[in-house]
């Protein structure tokens, strides 16, 4: 049901939200079709362009709980600002200076800028909340997740226009108009940051007065994690096994860190406290490495083994796209959590199943059955863990718990790319995606354990704070 404008939550105060994570999302597909132009044009080898996918993935996974401590310190609309500012300029880098380092840059550039759209959404809905006294409507997280995945499919589509009448920079330029877009609409419509409500205040100081404070130790040390682990998965750095050693290390070190600081970067305390928040995350990451196990396997074992061509194998996961968004729709009218989190792990588990079937000379209806499956899942996942997400973490600290909720997506993406790439290394076989589809039902086997012992999600299926 669509939230009346005297509700607070309108099409003006929505429509600055929805566009920002939306433009993170376009990003991260949008390149995959400049790949080649721009190793042309820049005389980068293939194995140096792909570093273009990986970094705005690190730069993202790392900077989304970094830009939410800034968005839950400093306000929402400051930082959305401010992030979508340096997007915008960041997209004119190649445009002057067209190298393939200059693209690098601009790439992990504009993944940290937009890395603040979704933490600033999720704090800006706690604080219009807690002004207008009113719950906020499942349609606003419904609108998030499906402007985030219309705007991953639609990315390959508007990167294949651009660069084939614009030049291959034009996928980076396109974030300053849209960035610039962003601003003007959250300029506009979206409520200030003084005076914040004071349930979403940070902590005050024994005198009283906000004296907010970035805790750089504890930053550093979760960046050092997230991106030792990413590089060894996806194999950036070949031949360095002591990355995970340094992985332990770094996490070791964030945790007892982080339990001294009266303003800790990642509060362990509180996820001490709050396991169904882990447990939240830890749905997001298994679902999500099943979905991007089938995206990024799929199509690979479509071109390699079943014969089809890159534009069919692209087009053959509309589907799923499409039901990823009528999922996301449907479960924004009911009120449960279990049931939609539970459907979520198991249409997976059969799609998983069903891949353990497929074979090259497969019927291409029943390969099109196969892909759509993982739709439902996506939809369902990304609205209903929104939505838990919002009633399980603390008030003051809904941006930095938002953060670390893409960061579990995100290293979901990475654990795909990590299974698919040593797997599908010298070309798909048909007994490689049957391997696949063991995995994903095992994964999706684990969600829906996970899910249906879960105490937080009470009998009519909403979560407890």
């Amino acid at each position: 049901m669509t939230a009346r404008p005297a509700d607070g939550f309108g099409a003006r105060f929505a429509l600055p939200l929805v566009l920002g994570p939306a433009l993170n999302s376009i990003n991260t597909t949008m390149i995959s079709v400049a790949l080649v132009p721009i190793a042309e044009a820049t005389g980068a080898s293939a194995a140096q362009v792909i570093l273009l996918v990986a970094g705005l993935y690190l730069a993202s996974a790392i900077a989304q709980p970094v830009l939410g401590r800034l968005v839950d310190l400093y306000g929402p609309r400051r930082i959305y600002v401010t992030g979508m500012a340096v997007a915008a300029l960041a997209g004119l880098v190649p445009l002057f200076a067209p190298t393939f380092g200059a693209a690098l840059a601009a790439r992990i550039v504009v993944g940290i800028g937009t890395s603040s759209a979704y933490p600033a959404a999720m704090a800006s809905i706690r604080a219009q909340a807690a002004r207008t006294r009113r719950e906020p409507p499942r349609g606003l997280f419904s609108a998030l997740s499906v402007s985030s995945l219309t705007s991953a499919a639609i990315g390959p589509v508007l990167g294949g226009v651009l660069v084939t009448h614009f030049g291959w920079q034009s996928i980076f330029v396109a974030n300053t108009p849209y960035g610039l877009a962003a601003i003007v609409l959250a300029l506009l419509w979206l409520p200030g940051d003084r005076p914040r409500p004071a349930t979403i205040r940070p902590d005050d100081d024994a005198d009283g007065e906000r004296r907010p404070r970035l805790d750089v130790a504890g930053l550093v040390l979760f960046a050092v994690a997230i991106a030792s682990v990413l590089v060894f998965v996806l194999g950036l750095w070949p031949g360095q096994y002591w990355l995970p050693a340094v992985t332990v290390v770094a996490t070791a070190a964030l945790v007892v860190w982080e339990r001294r600081r009266d303003q800790p970067f990642i509060d362990v305390r509180m996820l001490a406290a709050r396991p169904a928040l882990l447990r939240t995350y830890a749905r997001l990451f298994l679902v999500h490495t099943c979905v991007y196990l089938v995206i990024y396997g799929m199509t690979q074992w479509l071109q390699s083994a079943a014969g089809y061509g890159a534009g069919a194998a692209g087009w053959m996961q509309l589907p799923a796209v499409l039901l990823a968004g009528v999922a996301a729709v449907l479960v924004s009218r009911g009120r449960g959590l279990r049931v939609p989190l539970m459907l979520a792990a198991v249409i997976p588990a059969v799609g998983g199943l069903l891949l353990t079937f497929l074979a090259a000379d497969s019927p291409t209806w029943v390969i099109l059955v196969a892909i759509a499956l993982f739709g439902p899942s996506q939809g369902l996942a990304a609205v209903s863990n929104q939505v838990a997400l919002y009633a399980q973490a603390p008030p003051r600290q809904t941006g930095v718990s938002a953060g670390m909720s893409r960061t579990a997506v995100q290293l979901g993406a990475i654990a795909a790319s990590g299974v698919i790439g040593p797997l599908f290394g010298s070309g798909a076989t048909d007994a490689d995606l049957h391997l696949v589809g063991w995995i994903i039902t095992g994964l999706a086997a684990a969600a829906l354990l996970l899910t249906a012992a879960d105490p937080a999600l009470r009998t009519d299926g909403r979560a407890a704070s």
